[in-house]
């Protein structure tokens, strides 16, 4: 994997769009790869008893999906110096799964440090699901 150079990058170039898909196995394997074991992620019944309209992805997983798109893009996860959203729609997930749809545009460069920043969109079903979704990367 080649990591993306300033010269190769100019404010309004594009990431995606990315279409990631996300099913009740994969929410099961993040429970238990982060501990998070809230019925809510897992059981149909429950979600519903607590007027969701179905399971619900970990919004921390919605986030991390996101940000695996940056940092392919740019090529090494450790060139992401910052990153941050808000959670703004859960994303459900039906017994048939789902899928998000991340893309970027490039917002700003400072070629003094190497940085730039990127705003993100995610969306399920055409709902954005995150919001104020950026990331500074490191281009060098």
């Amino acid at each position: 994997m080649s990591v993306r150079q300033l010269s190769e990058v100019a404010v309004g170039d594009t990431i995606g769009p990315v279409t990631i898909p996300v099913t009740r196995d994969t929410l099961v394997a993040y429970a238990n790869a982060s501990g998070d074991q809230n019925p809510i992620h897992q059981n149909e019944a429950f979600a519903r008893s607590v007027g969701l309209p179905d399971v619900i992805a970990h919004g921390m997983w919605t986030m991390g999906a996101a940000g695996t798109v940056v940092s392919d893009w740019v090529g090494d996860a450790g060139r992401v110096v910052q990153y941050g959203t808000r959670f703004t729609q859960p994303v459900v997930v039906p017994s048939s799964g789902s899928e998000i749809v991340v893309q970027g545009v490039v917002k700003s460069l400072d070629a003094e440090s190497s940085l730039a920043t990127v705003e993100l969109t995610t969306t399920c079903d055409g709902v954005k699901v995150l919001g104020r979704c950026l990331a500074v990367v490191r281009l060098d």
